[in-house]
């Protein structure tokens, strides 16, 4: 089992008697944060201990405390299940008065996560879940998502591949709301485009064999053969397109949704050519290279998007915050939205009132791994797809919030 920590165990300070010199504002004297996630399942590498290490970083940042209230984070294993992550949410709420949860990977328990914040008014900051409709027709008042959604990649990917000549698609999609949302994403832009879908091959969650539907995909000989899964499903699917030669052979393959550490897992030799749309990449700018290396001091390898969204979205709540004089949540997300978002994760971003934190994203592709020039320089950047481009534009948004 991978080790979980939490501040209460690194900084002694949050986990003493409360500082005098705590604000008013604050209640309980400490600022409390759920963080649940996926620490042992398929999405583990892409956030998990990995995503736990950013929020730790951006509460260092703060000195292990915001008005003068120590800040305490208490970590749990959502084990991708929904009954569970209630079951913990309402522990940390009637133990612990938590004012946030925090991360929370995996739309089958973001969703009914959202609405048990919304209810007991507590703070959602969602980072690792995709589906878009976090800040569409599930949109919180107390709700935001921060790193990346469906529409944003499947967007930034669809558009890319028609840009390139691609007419005709066809989805290998993963049998639960996140991949059929991601696809319906997608589809939209294709179609709004003069792209032609062919077609779908479902594949259960979590499956060890993804054959069938990729024979299938083949079969329908389209352009682009699109990837809509996710973690361990996403790597199972790109490891049997190597397999088969369906990666390099007629048609193209694209991922709708993967992260860096998918490539590294995989290697390059595999997954070589591989066109996705990301949030973050470690390697873009000094900013971003000087707070993947103290990442990788921490937890050994670099950072991918939600671990460096986490970091993002702990750092602007705890802004929020300070700011707002209080942490209550209505309050911290009017102050949240006052604040441009500008930090190693994004770089003029801003926050709607739907919840959606608007960023540019980047279309990148895998190198050949004989143009690598140093140990995880995986990616080339290949646009800059500005935030106001890459998500769902608030005229087409159902948010009760968008007036």
């Amino acid at each position: 089992m991978k080790l979980i920590r939490s501040l209460a165990q690194t900084l002694p300070v949050a986990a003493a008697v409360v500082s005098a010199s705590a604000s008013a504002g604050i209640s309980n004297g400490e600022v409390r944060l759920g963080f649940l996630t996926d620490f042992n399942s398929i999405y583990a590498d892409s956030a998990g201990q990995g995503s736990l290490i950013a929020a730790e970083m951006a509460i260092d940042e703060f000195g292990g405390e915001v008005l003068g209230a120590p800040i305490r984070i208490y970590p749990v294993d959502h084990r991708l299940n929904p009954d569970h992550a209630l079951a913990e949410a309402e522990r940390l709420r009637t133990e612990y008065n938590i004012d946030a949860l925090v991360e929370m990977v995996g739309t089958n328990v973001a969703v009914p996560l959202q609405r048990y914040a919304r209810e007991h008014n507590i703070a959602a900051l969602h980072v690792g879940t995709a589906s878009s409709e976090l800040t569409n027709t599930h949109c919180s008042p107390v709700g935001v998502h921060w790193a990346y959604d469906t529409h944003a990649l499947a967007a930034g990917t669809a558009n890319a591949m028609i840009n390139r000549g691609a007419e005709t698609f066809y989805f290998v999609t993963v049998d639960y709301a996140f991949g059929h949302t991601m696809e319906a994403d997608a589809r939209r832009t294709i179609e709004r485009q003069g792209g032609t879908v062919r077609g779908r091959a479902l594949h259960e969650f979590r499956a060890s064999d993804v054959s069938e539907a990729l024979l299938e995909a083949e079969a329908a000989g389209a352009d682009v053969i699109a990837l809509a899964n996710a973690g361990g499903d996403h790597r199972t699917t790109v490891r049997q397109a190597y397999e088969f030669g369906i990666l390099g052979g007629n048609s193209e393959v694209v991922a709708l949704l993967t992260a860096i550490n998918n490539v590294q897992q995989l290697g390059m030799y595999v997954s070589e050519g591989l066109i996705f749309t990301t949030g973050f990449y470690w390697n873009y700018d000094e900013e971003t290279r000087a707070f993947s290396r103290r990442f990788v001091e921490r937890h050994g390898s670099i950072p991918n998007m939600l671990q460096a969204g986490t970091y993002s979205a702990v750092l602007h709540y705890l802004k929020g915050i300070e700011r707002a004089g209080t942490d209550e949540a209505q309050a911290v997300m009017a102050a949240m939205r006052e604040l441009p978002v500008n930090d190693a994760f994004a770089r003029n971003g801003y926050l709607r009132e739907d919840g959606r934190m608007v960023h540019d994203m980047y279309l990148v592709e895998v190198k050949s791994p004989t143009e690598q020039d140093e140990r995880w320089d995986y990616l080339r950047v290949l646009d800059v797809i500005p935030g106001d481009d890459a998500y769902r534009p608030l005229e087409e948004s159902q948010c009760e919030l968008v007036r």
